[in-house]
């Protein structure tokens, strides 16, 4: 049997706003739970007038769950007072929006919004590879990540940096969410490959998503924002090599090539340095990356690399832990890692850092 709570509705908006005015005007709890589960049986048969059979401007687009949720929690007040609240409160989510300036989330229905990860801890069993998106890139992030931090800070038409662009991830989901996005990416085969792919996903919201070859510490992000009349953009991702762990070129610029996980922090400071003033007060900035381990000795190199953006004019707003199941590297050595762990006395990575960061 199908969950009615996972149906998306749309429902008549002249309709509603007769149905709510007269549960408000209702004066005995009896009245109330009358009309109720009047209004409940309307909502289980898709013949009533109440149901539109497509979004239309007259409907009103909605999860069942937020008004079978209100409906129950309306029924269950103990006083004629409270339940009245709640039906105020469900006639402005259903008819009103509120949402603040940094996404486009409707807090009058926030409990809609299911698909959003709140929570510290993200236990991702595989990832998305839906539409273009590609595994066949070492290092490349889950399309998870950029999907989350995109809905829960920016707007649509909002513009998105990616200073580590490399298969095109980020800008691929910005495409499917209707968000503007640039990314610069070292590798000129990688940039040309990426380009390719990011601009074979469908563009229903008709937005810009472009990759530059160059050098994140010192590409003209004002200059690639001024080409597209923008002066600042509202999120920058930064997914960097994680040191030496993965060697994506031969460049000596290539971060994942530096001398030292000194001079590995230089550069993705210098990274920071570059790409933060385009990004507008308030707004967000994050880094995905991990830890590494060499010659015995666990560095932490998620919270050093925290440190080096930081310290750039941005506060830290919330760290993500991020387990990953399975990587390309370790796929088929589970038992031969699980023995080296047991002989050397270490943990096996499987967590990986977001760190969300807020420019002062």
């Amino acid at each position: 049997m199908a969950d009615t709570h996972a149906e998306a509705w749309y429902l008549d908006r002249g309709i509603l706003h007769q149905v709510l005015d007269r549960l408000r005007a209702v004066e005995s709890r009896a009245e109330l739970l009358q009309q109720t589960q009047a209004l409940r049986q309307a909502l289980a048969d898709p013949s009533q007038p109440i149901h539109h059979v497509a979004a239309t401007p007259a409907a009103v687009s909605v999860q069942a769950i937020f008004v079978l949720d209100a409906l129950e929690q309306i029924e269950a007040a103990h006083t004629l007072e409270r339940a009245l609240y709640y039906v105020r409160r469900l006639q402005r989510g259903l008819l009103t929006v509120r949402t603040n300036t940094i996404n486009d989330i409707n807090l009058n229905r926030w409990k809609e919004y299911t698909h959003i990860i709140t929570d510290s801890l993200w236990i991702e069993e595989r990832r998305d590879r839906s539409g273009t998106h590609s595994a066949d890139y070492w290092g490349n992030f889950i399309p998870q990540i950029p999907h989350q931090m995109m809905q829960r800070y920016t707007r649509s038409g909002d513009w998105v940096l990616d200073t580590f662009a490399g298969s095109g991830t980020t800008l691929i989901e910005a495409r499917r969410l209707g968000r503007n996005a640039l990314g610069v990416e070292l590798q000129p085969a990688v940039a040309e490959q990426t380009s390719a792919r990011v601009q074979s996903e469908p563009n229903h919201h008709a937005v810009h998503t472009s990759i530059h070859t160059g050098d994140s510490t010192t590409v003209d992000w004002a200059a690639l924002l001024a080409q597209h009349g923008q002066q600042s953009a509202q999120l920058v991702l930064m997914h960097p090599p994680y040191f030496d762990i993965i060697r994506f070129s031969n460049d000596p610029r290539d971060l994942s090539n530096a001398a030292s996980v000194e001079h590995f922090l230089q550069g993705l400071s210098q990274v920071a340095a570059n790409v933060v003033p385009l990004l507008e007060r308030g707004r967000f900035l994050v880094l995905v990356i991990g830890d590494t381990y060499t010659r015995g000795e666990w560095l932490p190199l998620g919270f050093w690399a925290m440190q080096a953006v930081q310290q750039h004019g941005l506060r830290l707003k919330s760290i993500v832990v991020k387990n990953f199941e399975d990587t390309a590297g370790k796929r088929s050595q589970k038992e031969l890692w699980r023995y080296r762990a047991l002989v050397g006395g270490f943990y096996v990575f499987k967590h990986e850092y977001i760190f969300i960061f807020q420019k002062l």
